[in-house]
């Protein structure tokens, strides 16, 4: 019975160093975390700019012009910003996990995980610019959700299995988001916000909480 117990233990062994050398374990759910509040403060921010657009909106009737390009040109900004913000995030906590679980950051996992992550993010970002560059912005937000979330199941296979599920949830969010254009910023919220914070406690609940307490 002991020998069937070692043997066991030996093939569990086995088990997680082929998982290891073949997916990137050491994503901090705290990235997500992070990510998701970044994208909160930005939805904040950008209700009021569009909030006080629409009320100007109502008084001059002016829907295009200089008005709408300058709040057009704000949003983008701040979505750069909460990219920026939300990459760096990602990076030290992720960076922070690797010494302590005393994995390589840059290995080639890591590599295949951001190449199979960023080609459809590249691709999607590019889409949705040209969109943008014919003022076709209603499907921005369902699209920019659709992208990612194909983003994170392309790349999933190379990392933990709860950013298939994130991405799921997000292709799942913005094809429901192409119904109900009007409340775009809401669906981005929930998106990249709520949606970040949930799956990023759980992945840290999961795989970081033991090594926190200790």
């Amino acid at each position: 019975m002991s020998e069937q117990n070692q043997h066991l233990e030996a093939l569990q062994d086995i088990r997680q160093m082929m998982q290891r050398s073949s997916r990137f374990i050491s994503l901090s759910g705290l990235s997500g975390i992070a990510a998701g509040f970044w994208a909160l403060v930005g939805a904040y921010f950008a209700y009021d700019w569009i909030v006080e657009y629409y009320s100007n909106y109502n008084r001059n009737g002016v829907f295009t012009g200089p008005e709408f390009q300058h709040l057009k040109f704000n949003l983008f900004l701040l979505a750069a910003a909460v990219l920026a913000l939300a990459l760096v995030s990602a990076f030290y906590f992720t960076w922070r996990r690797t010494r302590q679980t005393k994995t390589e950051l840059w290995n080639r996992t890591s590599r295949q995980l951001t190449i199979n992550t960023m080609i459809p993010l590249i691709a999607g970002g590019i889409f949705l610019l040209v969109m943008l560059q014919h003022n076709e912005w209603r499907f921005v937000v369902p699209g920019s959700l659709i992208f990612y979330g194909l983003a994170l199941v392309n790349g999933s296979k190379y990392t933990l299995s709860d950013i298939r599920y994130l991405g799921i949830s997000e292709i799942i969010l913005g094809l429901i988001a192409t119904q109900f254009i009007g409340l775009g910023l809401y669906f981005w919220a929930i998106g990249f916000g709520v949606l970040h914070i949930i799956y990023g406690f759980i992945m840290w609940w999961k795989n970081e909480r033991s090594s926190s307490e200790a």
